[in-house]
C-alpha cells in the first residue's frame, strides 16, 4: 500500500474554507529557487491545540530532507508527549536543534540558542519574549519571527539549516546590551504522565573568545527509560562560531551567572556571549555531532563555511526540497489542496534522519564510532505500512543507505531496530521490500540472517514477561523483538493472551513479518526456510478469526477465546479483522467471498468504526478494490480525507 497518508490528500479534491489566515510567505531573497511545490508547504499544519498529539503533533522543523538537526522556534519545555513548539503558545524562549523525531518520543542531544538583550536570563520560564504570529514565516528552508525584547526593543529572529548545522541570524533594534546564550543542558523532565520524573544530565561548556566560538555538549537521551544500558557515552556535541567579536562573555549553571568564565561542567548548563553596545546584527552558526566537539566543527566548516549568507544557506535547503516535491505536479486542485499535500509530502521526507557525519557514525549499541552510512528515527511499526513504499518511489537514492544502517544495527547490537515499545519485528518488512523492488548493494546473507533472527530467536525469559506497555523500562526486561515466539505460536499459530500482552496484534503483525521473511529466504536461495515461513504467514492469522463472530479476536494458551476487547494495540477488532496485509484473497474468503466482504465494510464505516488517528485502519478504505468495489473505494477515501486533513494548524488526526 503506496503512501496511504499522501494518497489520501491527494485524492481530496475538496473545499476546506477560510478556516485559517494565510500566513506570510518567505520573502523573495528566500524564495530562491522558484517552486510552486515548496511555497504550497505549511509546516504549521497539525501543530495546534491543547493537546497536539490529537492534532497531528507535528513539529514546524527547519532543515532539508532526512536531516540530522533540525531547528525550531521553542515555544515551551519538551519532554515525551510534549513538542517544543506550539501554534498556541505566545512566547518564544529559544531556538532549539531538536532530534526529536515525533511527539511520542523525548529529544536527545539537543541544543538551544537563545538571543536576548540586557540582563542574562538563563532560566526558562524568565527568559520567553512574546511574539505574533502576523509576523511569523515559517517555510521548509527559512524560519522568521519578530519578538519582543524583555528590557525593550525588538529581536528579529531568522534561521535555516543544513543537515548537521543550524544558521540564525539575530537583528536587534533599540535594545539593550545584546547577548546571545547557548544552553547545553536542562533538566530533563522524562513524560507528561509523570512531570516530576526529572533527571538532571551533566553536560559541558566551553567559550573561546579569539575564535568566536561556544562549544559543549549534552548527554541527555530521554528515551532511556526504555534502553536503560544502551549508549552510556551517549552525546550530542555542538560548535557555535559567531561573525561578531565577544564585548563580553561567562558560565551560567542552575541561573547563577559567572562573569569572564571559560568553561563549565554539569547540569541546567548555558554559556553567553555579550556584543558591543549598538550591535545590529548576529550571525551564529552550530554545527551538531553525535561523536565530538571537533566533529561538530568539521561538520561547520563542511556544510555552512565562514562567509556564507543566511540567504545562501536556505536557498541550498530550498533547492533540496524542490528536487523532491517539484516532483510531483498536481491538476485541478485547489490551493487550500495544494497546502495539504505537498506538506504531507513534506512531513514523510524528515524521517528517518541521517545519523552519519563524514562518513562515520556513533553507535549505541556498541557505544563505538563506525565507518559508514547511518539513519535513525525509522519509527518502523507506523511507518511500514505505507511510508516505507513512498520511499522507495520519491527517494530511492535512500534506500541503500537506510537497508544498511539496520544491517549495522543488527551487526552491533544484536537485532534489527525497533521501537521497543510497540509489537512486531517491522523491520523485516523493510528489508524485504527493498529486496523485493530490486535494491542491491548490501549483504543479502547478513539481511537474511537478520530477519531469519527475527522470526526464530524469541527474547530471554520469554514465558514470564508479558511485554506490556513502556515494561521495557523496568530492569530485567530485555529487548522485546517477537515475545510470545516460544510459547504457543510455534505450536498453535497465535500468541496467548493470558501470557502476552496484545497478544491478537502480536499474531497478526508476526504472520505478517513471516511472510516478508519468507521473501527474503527466496531471494537468498532458501526454498526450504521460504516455504516453511510461507505456510505460517498464511495459516497463523486465521488461528484467531472467531467463525461465530466473523472477527479477529484474542486466544488463550488453552485455545478458549479471551473476548473481543482484549490483546490489541492501538486499535481494536474492527481495524485488525482487517489486518492480514499479506492475504487479502485469504481473508476475503474467510468472511464469505467479495459480496459479503464488501458489506462487512460498509457495516465498519457506516456504523463508525474507521479510526482513521491511528495506523492500523489506513488501508481499509482501499480494500473495495481488491473485492470488486473501486468506486467505493474512492468514495470513503474522499470521505476519510475530508473528515482529517485540512490546511490548518488542526489539520491531522490522530
Amino acid at each position: 500500500m503506496i503512501g496511504a497518508t499522501v494518497l489520501l490528500t491527494l485524492l481530496a479534491i475538496l473545499a476546506f474554507g477560510d478556516a485559517r489566515t494565510d500566513r506570510l510567505k518567505a520573502p523573495p531573497e528566500f524564495a530562491v529557487p522558484a517552486s510552486s511545490a515548496v511555497d504550497s508547504v505549511d509546516p504549521l499544519i497539525g501543530n495546534g491545540g491543547i493537546a497536539p498529539h490529537s492534532t497531528g503533533g507535528m513539529i514546524p522543523t527547519t532543515a532539508p530532507p532526512f536531516g540530522m538537526t533540525r531547528w525550531v522556534a521553542q515555544t515551551r519545555k519538551d519532554w515525551v508527549s510534549v513538542n517544543p513548539y506550539n501554534y498556541s503558545d505566545p512566547s518564544i524562549y529559544g531556538f532549539q536543534g531538536t532530534h526529536k523525531p515525533a511527539i511520542w518520543m523525548g529529544n536527545s542531544g539537543q541544543f538551544v540558542v537563545v538571543p536576548g538583550a540586557g540582563e542574562i536570563q538563563s532560566v526558562f520560564e524568565q527568559r520567553g519574549m512574546s511574539f505574533s504570529h502576523e509576523d511569523e514565516v515559517v517555510t521548509p528552508s527559512y524560519y522568521s519571527a519578530v519578538m519582543n525584547a524583555i528590557e525593550g526593543g525588538q529581536i528579529h529572529a531568522e534561521q535555516s539549516a543544513t543537515s548537521r548545522v543550524g544558521h540564525l541570524r539575530f537583528t536587534f533594534t533599540n535594545t539593550a546590551v545584546p547577548y546571545v546564550l547557548v544552553e547545553a543542558t536542562r533538566a530533563s523532565v522524562m513524560g507528561s504522565a509523570d512531570p516530576t520524573n526529572v533527571t538532571y544530565p551533566l553536560g559541558s561548556i566551553a567559550i573561546d573568545p579569539v575564535s568566536r566560538e561556544i562549544t559543549g555538549s549534552n548527554p541527555e537521551r530521554q528515551d532511556f527509560i526504555i534502553g536503560p544500558n544502551a549508549a552510556p557515552n551517549f552525546s550530542g556535541y555542538f560548535c557555535a562560531r559567531f561573525d561578531v567579536p565577544f564585548e563580553s562573555f561567562g558560565v551560567v549553571q542552575n541561573g547563577s551567572t559567572e562573569e569572564n568564565v571559560t568553561q563549565g561542567d554539569g547540569a541546567m548548563l548555558s554559556g553567553f556571549a555579550r556584543f558591543a553596545q549598538g550591535t545590529r546584527q548576529v550571525n551564529v552558526r552550530v554545527g551538531v555531532s553525535f561523536i565530538s566537539v571537533g566533529q561538530a566543527r568539521k561538520n561547520l566548516d563542511a556544510e555552512i563555511p565562514d562567509g556564507t549568507t543566511l540567504e545562501s544557506t536556505a536557498e541550498k535547503t530550498r533547492a533540496a526540497w524542490a528536487e523532491k516535491l517539484d516532483r510531483i505536479q498536481i491538476e485541478g486542485a485547489s490551493d487550500d489542496d495544494r497546502e495539504v499535500f505537498y506538506t504531507a509530502v513534506f512531513h514523510a521526507l524528515q524521517y528517518p534522519y541521517e545519523q552519519d557525519e563524514d562518513g562515520k557514525y556513533y553507535s549505541g549499541y556498541d557505544d563505538a564510532v563506525h565507518e559508514g552510512d547511518s539513519y535513525t528515527g525509522y519509527s518502523i511499526w507506523d511507518t511500514y505500512r505505507a511510508e516505507w513504499a513512498w520511499l522507495i518511489l520519491l527517494a530511492p537514492e535512500r534506500i541503500l543507505g537506510m537497508v544498511r544502517s539496520m544491517l549495522q544495527d543488527y551487526l552491533e547490537g544484536g537485532w534489527l531496530p525497533m521501537w521497543k515499545n510497540i509489537v512486531g519485528t517491522h523491520a523485516d518488512s523493510l528489508v524485504s521490500e527493498a529486496v523485493v523492488k530490486g535494491f542491491t548493494g548490501f549483504d543479502l546473507a547478513t539481511a537474511y540472517e537478520a530477519v531469519r533472527k527475527d522470526a526464530t530467536v524469541p527474547p530471554v525469559d520469554d514465558w514470564n514477561i508479558s511485554y506490556s506497555d513502556r515494561q521495557e523500562a523496568r530492569i530485567g526486561v530485555g529487548y522485546e523483538v517477537r515475545a510470545g515466539l516460544s510459547s504457543v505460536y510455534e505450536e498453535q499459530g497465535w500468541i496467548a493472551d493470558d501470557i502476552h500482552s496484545e497478544a491478537a496484534s502480536r499474531t497478526l503483525d508476526y504472520a505478517y513479518d513471516d511472510y516478508a521473511v519468507s521473501l527474503v529466504a527466496a531471494a537468498a536461495n532458501n526454498s526450504t526456510d521460504a516455504a516453511f515461513f510461507r505456510s505460517r504467514a498464511l495459516s497463523a492469522p486465521f488461528t484467531i478469526f472467531n467463525n461465530e463472530t466473523g472477527f479477529m479476536e484474542a486466544r488463550f494458551a488453552n485455545s478458549s477465546w479471551a473476548g473481543p476487547t482484549a490483546g490489541w494495540t492501538e486499535g481494536d477488532e474492527w481495524a485488525y479483522t482487517f489486518d492480514v496485509l499479506h492475504d487479502f484473497p485469504g481473508l476475503i474468503e474467510s468472511k464469505g467471498g467479495n459480496v459479503s466482504f464488501v458489506q462487512f465494510l460498509d457495516e465498519h464505516f457506516d456504523g463508525g468504526h474507521n479510526d482513521h488517528t491511528n495506523e492500523p485502519s489506513h488501508h481499509i478504505p482501499y480494500l473495495y478494490s481488491l473485492a470488486g468495489a473501486a468506486s467505493k473505494s474512492q468514495a470513503r477515501i474522499r470521505q476519510v480525507a475530508q473528515a482529517n486533513y485540512n490546511n490548518t494548524v488542526d489539520g491531522l488526526s490522530g
